[in-house]
This record gives C-alpha cells, structure tokens and sequence, in this order.
C-alpha cells in the first residue's frame, strides 16, 4: 500500500462544524430537527444532528429504536409505538432515561419544533457512551434521541404496479433478535441489497420450519384461495404496529363480505405461493402488492382487491380516526 504524505490537519471546533455543514450540504438530507438528551435540547441544523463516536449504539449496536408517522400535523399510533419501543429496551437491558410520559412528551415536543406537519418521527434509545468494551461503561448514561425527517419514499408505481419479492439467502434472525427492533440490521440491509441486485424490491426471510417469516423492514400478509387474510405470527418476526393495526381493521371486511376471516398462523412457502394475493405490510409502504415472489406470479399479478381496500382502511385511520395526537405547533 502506498504511503500519502499529505499532511492531516488537526481541527479545532470551528473547522469541525465548518466540515460537518459542508458534509451536509452535499446530501439531500430533509432532518428538520433532533432532540438529544446528551445536548440536552433540541437542534435544527442537520450539521449538529450527532452521537458521539464511542456510544455503545454506535460500535456495538446497543441500542433500540421506533418510527411514528405526522400525517397532517398529527402523529399516528405513537403510543402503540411506544409500548413496543420499552419492551424492546427491556429484552436489551437498556435503562430509561426518563418515564413514558416524559419521552412521549419530548417526542411530541421535539415534532413541534420542526414545524413538519408530514413525515416520520424515528427515535432511539442507547446505553450511552464511555468505553469502546462490549459492555457499557460504568455509570454511562443512556441516550435518548429523537429525529423528525420527511420519511422513506417509495414509487408510486409500488401501489398500481405492485411489487417484486424473492426468497432471500440470508437466514432470518433467531426469534430473540427478531422480536427486538435493535439497530442491529445487517441481516435486513444485507437482504434488501441483495433483492436489489437481482432486480426485485425487496426479500423475504424463511424460517428454519420452512414458514414464512418477514421482509427487510416490513411485514407480508396472504389472502388465501378461501378468502382468509393469513398473516405470520408474531413469535419469531417483528410485531409490525402497521400490521397489527390492519389485521383490526381487516375485520370490517369481513362485515362487508370481502374476507371469509383474518387469522394469524404459520404459512408455508407453497401455501404462500398459492394465495390470491400477498401484501407487504409497513409505516412508510402502508399496504402494497406483491405480485411476483421468484419466478411465480401471485394471483393474476397485480395488486389485488384487499391490497386495494386494505390500505384505503388504513389512510383513512390515519387521517381521522381515534390514533391520533394534535402536535402542539
């Protein structure tokens, strides 16, 4: 390897904070603003949007993390959320930073000052910096982080046209893992990577019975032959809130006949395979198509009637039904 002898400057804070806006300035990031209980407030310049380089979610991945939606300066489902963002911390052994209701309140706090009245709210928890160990240092406080950015943006095309799954070759997690929502993801970057690259949207974990699992960073449903939404349970997947929410409101279908029943069991590929349809179910894609899984073709390979009524259900929930809170802007 060749030797540079270009010097490497030594940087004051002014240079650093120069670096870090020109940094920014070269991606097309939409951060609009970011709570740190390690700053102790609130920041909206993206520059200043930073965890220190030895916290224990930076280089071991100790750390849990939620989303929640701002649909029309509202938030959606931030409390079922919640619920599953403390259990998560609980299975990590992570230490609160503060109550419920004082993070709850931060996050609503923290959505008011980005003036975003649409988009995503992300928020994390570590186990704080101190040490490069595996485990936390001594007397380290955790960190709780919030993020109010414009969200993941899908093609459109992912509603009319659908979307195009394979089995992936990487194994799914073990059910500890899985039911955890870590900011370990490399299992799922390395699934969506590898969908990508063989020119489909997205993979799909099987597990070690040979029942369907989940995709990188949501969930799959089936409707079956006999008209019955089929979804996966949730022991050894993520317990997608979206998910949950849409088997609840699956049930008006039943009341209008479009669905026989909507039950939650093991799938197998082949019973998969054979669905009239298959949905991919999330915060950001809501409820969208699958139409092709590998080489086969699900139903008549577009987005099916329930895909259809499903996601209306949904947006309707989203705007106006009892989930919401106002944002205090």
């Amino acid at each position: 390897m060749s030797v540079t002898n270009r010097l490497l400057p030594t940087l004051g804070e002014r240079e650093v904070v120069e670096q870090l806006r020109a940094l920014r300035a070269q991606q097309p990031v939409k951060y609009t603003a970011f709570y740190s209980s390690q700053l102790g407030g609130i920041v909206t310049d993206p520059a200043l949007m930073v965890i220190p380089f030895d916290d224990h979610m930076v280089h071991r991945g100790h750390g849990v993390f939620d989303t929640a939606g701002i649909v029309n300066g509202r938030i959606y489902d931030l409390d079922a959320h919640l619920d599953r963002f403390l259990k998560s911390a609980e299975r990590s052994k992570l230490k609160l930073p503060a109550s419920r209701h004082e993070m709850r309140d931060i996050i609503i706090r923290t959505t008011a000052a980005s003036g975003r009245r649409d988009g995503s709210i992300r928020y994390w928890l570590s186990s704080g910096p101190g040490n490069l160990d595996l485990t936390p240092a001594a007397g380290a406080e955790p960190g709780f982080f919030v993020m109010i950015f414009a969200g993941l943006v899908y093609p459109e095309k992912f509603k009319t046209e659908g979307v195009k799954v394979m089995t992936t070759t990487y194994p799914i997690k073990p059910p500890l893992y899985a039911i955890t929502k870590t900011t370990n993801y490399l299992p799922n970057v390395l699934m969506q990577m590898e969908a990508k690259a063989k020119g489909f949207d997205n993979g799909v974990f099987i597990d070690h019975a040979g029942h369907v699992g989940e995709s990188s960073n949501m969930n799959v449903a089936f409707v079956s032959t006999d008209n019955v939404l089929v979804h996966p349970k949730f022991d050894h997947i993520l317990a997608g809130c979206t998910s949950q929410r849409v088997l609840q409101l699956a049930r008006t279908l039943i009341e209008s006949g479009q669905l026989k029943d909507v039950r939650v069991a093991d799938i197998t590929m082949s019973e998969a395979l054979a669905s009239r349809e298959m949905l991919l179910i999330g915060s950001s894609v809501k409820v969208t198509g699958i139409v092709q899984w590998d080489q086969h073709t699900i139903g008549d390979g577009t987005p099916g009637p329930i895909a259809r009524a499903l996601l209306q259900l949904l947006e309707e929930d989203m705007r106006s039904g009892d989930r919401l809170i106002d944002v205090p802007y």
